[in-house]
């Protein structure tokens, strides 16, 4: 505890009023979050802009894009850190002016991957980083499932921008759709495997995106019908 303090890292338990409340009712919460920076607002829409690590130049820039315009309308962009699509998508959000959260599977008081140090640092500044493992954990291939849970939890709404056939992406959407959420992808070529996933995420029901701008004025629309429909409900 006392290292803790030393390094700046808070703690907050399931019972206390900063813990997120959209994690409040997943499956399998977590008992508590260690973090740098600032939760996200339970009041903000958040967006969790995901896809491929090995990603394409298209790619960064279509994750940049949208990041930028929702980061910069008050969206709070909620991601993995890892390298790739989440990476840029987190950055484009900071580099907004927006909030970004990273979600990691490992302590946060270690920077993984590596490469992402400058990034990481931004994060503990200007968003968050928050983890359910203590500081210290070391990343493993096991813990980053569980840790796509909470990224899937915390979103209002997913966003795959590039994915493989076989990805943690894929499984991320999965939780998304366990949870309830609603999942948008951003539509490939057939013939690029890194379109498989987010084609196959449409055929079988996703939202398209087909430009920032129309993706954020649909997701915004669904939240006002959203808080009018619960405001009846209340009246009622």
């Amino acid at each position: 505890y006392d290292n803790m303090i030393k390094a700046k890292i808070a703690y907050v338990t399931c019972f206390e009023s900063v813990f997120p409340d959209k994690l409040r009712n997943i499956y399998d919460p977590p008992v508590g979050l260690f973090y740098y920076g600032k939760m996200p607002s339970d009041n903000s829409m958040n967006v969790a802009v995901i896809g491929a690590r090995l990603c394409s130049e298209y790619g960064k820039y279509v994750a940049d894009g949208y990041a930028r315009i929702l980061g910069g309308n008050g969206c709070s962009v909620i991601s993995g850190m890892a390298l790739g699509i989440d990476a840029v998508g987190q950055k484009g959000a900071l580099d907004a002016g927006g909030y970004s959260m990273g979600v990691l599977g490992n302590g946060v008081d270690i920077c993984y991957p590596a490469e992402n140090k400058v990034l990481y640092e931004r994060l503990k500044e200007e968003g968050g980083v928050m983890s359910e493992y203590p500081p210290g954990t070391m990343p493993k291939k096991t813990y980053f499932p569980m840790r796509n849970r909470l990224i899937s939890g915390l979103a209002d709404v997913l966003l795959v921008v590039e994915a493989r056939k076989k990805s943690g992406t894929l499984i991320t959407a999965d939780r998304a759709l366990e949870q309830g959420k609603d999942v948008y992808a951003v539509p490939g070529r057939v013939t690029d495997a890194l379109s498989y996933g987010c084609n196959r995420l449409i055929s079988e029901g996703a939202g398209v995106a087909v430009s920032p701008q129309e993706f954020l004025d649909e997701i915004m629309k669904d939240r006002v019908m959203i808080k009018t429909e619960l405001c009846k409900q209340n009246k009622g």
